[in-house]
């Protein structure tokens, strides 16, 4: 007797790119048993009880042969339970029960409760993105997916959300009407944190207009207390919402991570603030299967350090690729895979290892070759790399007490978000981007500012790249001040950070 075939189209994401899988089912004469081949994990394999019990459950037959589940293609490891849904709708299939052709031009995706209801599974929007590329005519998905998934609705592609297995089954042996799920405006989640709580800070705050303006890096030093933090965490408040093409790179990311928490789009620039014992993996993304890490997590946001020097330097200086780069590439023996990672570094350490070293107040405890080895732990091509430097010194108890309140995130924001547009009409990306020929054309000094620029090479030790990030955040600097060229105002205020 010829095995009963039956296939279903499911698809899976490996880094941040979704593929297709081909679900095959066949049915054989034989003892009662059910293989799963084609590399499955563990989460797959243990997909034959959640299937077996969905469809009992929703009072569908279940075979009592002999079945195969063929995984396809073969040579890539599957793992994840999104796989549960496609492979009940093949082995209904291929009992007869849906009709195959209705499986034709479909994208199932989707993990099984135990009583058949369908539950959400990550990476779900590349999944969506990837059935409008191949132009597939419908997408079955969680309902708690729809919201993410609809934003990749094409007038080709119709994306369906189930509730359960019993009406997916309804659905495609046609006795039941799915609609369509629509994409819905998503409201931008607004930060409660403002500027305006931090006193003083005058210098730091200014540090931080620089920093969003032209997506620059920054390290604040300073005594425990004296607001480091609390300036980090107010960052996204003066940050402008992002673009759709920024929107759907971070949303892609954070659902393959599994984190994404809000239906539809992450309109917001977000803020990744890993404690300092994090793994190397952790931090730059990796495992068997490789994840995206918090550089990659922070793609178009803030990635807060906080105590830079606590962190594993391993991992410190494999981040100097992103900062550079913008990108993240894992190798492992099966793949090869790249992450997005193009983000602002925020760090804060203290002056040394008890964190009082300079304090008029408060003696420090720290010996001088303490010291020396706390600021050995930053090695010099990674603070290279660190576009602007500031002190954050410790408020007096008059300043405290008595400094009116500056200007609120809002207002910052405003004017940041005009630099930054004059910065993109101009050359196409933000100032901490510009390298070679296009910033030498975009930043171009004068006779008189050139002449400048050397005095501050020779006196600030400056190597070509420090040269080049002293030229970026001039640029931010002028931008900021609605200046066309960089004068030596400009060029002053930049070495300051230095």
């Amino acid at each position: 007797m010829r095995a009963v075939l039956a296939t279903a189209i499911s698809a899976a994401v490996l880094g941040v790119e979704a593929y297709e899988v081909l679900v095959e089912v066949g049915i054989n004469r034989g003892l009662p048993t059910l293989l799963i081949v084609g590399l499955p994990d563990a989460a797959v394999q243990e997909s034959r009880e959640r299937v077996r019990a969905a469809i009992n459950n929703a009072g569908l037959p279940f075979p009592t042969s002999r079945i195969i589940i063929n995984l396809a293609p073969a040579h890539i490891k599957k793992e994840g339970p999104a796989f549960d849904l496609p492979i009940a709708i093949a082995l209904l299939a291929a009992q007869g029960i849906i009709p195959k052709q209705a499986l034709t031009d479909t994208v199932i995706s989707g993990e099984l409760a135990l009583n058949g209801t369908l539950r959400p599974v990550r990476g779900a929007i590349n999944i969506g993105l990837f059935a409008a590329q191949k132009r597939y005519r419908r997408l079955l998905i969680p309902p708690a997916n729809s919201a993410e998934v609809a934003l990749a609705q094409t007038e080709t592609l119709d994306v369906l959300a189930p509730q359960s297995l019993d009406q997916a089954v309804s659905y495609l042996q046609g006795n039941l009407e799915l609609p369509p799920i629509l994409p819905t405006s998503t409201q931008p989640v607004q930060s409660t944190l403002d500027l305006v709580d931090i006193k003083g800070q005058a210098a730091a705050k200014r540090a931080l207009e620089i920093t969003a303006s032209g997506s620059h890096n920054l390290l604040m030093k300073g005594p425990p207390g004296s607001g480091k933090t609390m300036l980090a965490q107010r960052l996204p408040s003066i940050l402008p919402n992002l673009s759709q093409h920024e929107a759907i790179e971070v949303t892609r990311i954070h659902s393959t991570a599994g984190i994404l928490k809000q239906s539809g789009l992450i309109t917001h620039p977000p803020f990744r603030s890993p404690h300092h014992t994090i793994s190397d993996a952790g931090l730059i993304g990796g495992g068997t299967i490789p994840r995206p890490g918090e550089v990659s997590l922070a793609h178009n946001g803030v990635l807060f350090l906080d105590e830079l020097p606590e962190f594993n330097r391993r991992a410190l200086e494999v981040m100097r690729q992103p900062l550079e780069d913008g990108v993240v590439t894992i190798s492992r023996a099966r793949a090869v895979l790249t992450f997005p990672a193009r983000f602002m570094l925020i760090a804060s350490q203290n002056p040394c290892p008890c964190g009082f070293y300079g304090d008029s107040d408060r003696l420090c405890s720290c010996t001088p070759p303490m010291r020396q080895r706390y600021s050995a732990r930053l090695s010099g091509p990674l603070l290279d790399r660190i576009d602007l430097r500031i002190n954050v010194p410790q408020l007096s108890a008059e300043e405290l007490l008595h400094i009116p309140p500056g200007e609120s995130s809002e207002q910052l924001r405003h004017r940041i978000a005009a630099a930054r547009i004059l910065a993109v009409k101009r050359q196409g990306r933000p100032n901490a981007q510009l390298t070679g020929q296009a910033l030498h054309r975009h930043a171009y000094l004068k006779a008189g500012p050139q002449d400048f620029a050397k005095r501050i090479i020779k006196q600030l030790w400056l190597s070509g790249r420090g040269f080049d990030r002293l030229l970026r955040v001039a640029r931010t600097i002028a931008d900021l001040a609605g200046e066309e060229f960089i004068d030596e105002t400009h060029l002053a205020e930049a070495s300051s950070y230095r």
